[in-house]
């Protein structure tokens, strides 16, 4: 039986304006990450649907998984280990989603989509040059 009902599709225009340049981004410099997304807030890191590049994430301890980087957390999540690289949708019922994470660079950090604290930044300190 063919499905005909109506339906619709959005798509988020990226915005990669916080790189400052391609360096770091090369094809096999960009490891891939899977996020928990419940360790994401639905109105907070992705209003419209979709989880912005740029943000900083942290690896979950106990899964290996990542969510947002988070200084007070408690789950390894406060460990900043780069930043997700491209824009990733969100669908109604997914807990996991993959993508690639920015661990090595130059980045304007006016230009993030969430600011990164100074604890963040140290523990980037040594691959990825905020500026």
């Amino acid at each position: 039986m063919t499905d005909i009902s109506v339906a619709s599709t959005g798509y988020q225009v990226e915005n990669r304006s916080w790189l400052i340049s391609a360096h770091g981004t090369d094809p096999g410099t960009t490891p891939s990450v899977v996020l928990d997304l419940s360790k994401f807030t639905a109105g907070t890191h992705f209003p419209n649907g979709y989880i912005p590049s740029g943000i900083a994430l942290g690896k979950v301890t106990a899964t290996g998984l990542y969510g947002p980087y988070d200084n007070t957390a408690t789950d390894g999540r406060e460990t900043a280990v780069g930043h997700l690289f491209s824009t990733l949708g969100v669908r109604t019922g997914q807990t996991k989603v993959g993508g690639a994470l920015v661990v090595h660079g130059f980045i304007r950090e006016s230009k993030l989509p969430f600011t990164i604290d100074a604890a963040g930044k140290t523990d980037l300190k040594s691959s990825i040059i905020y500026s």
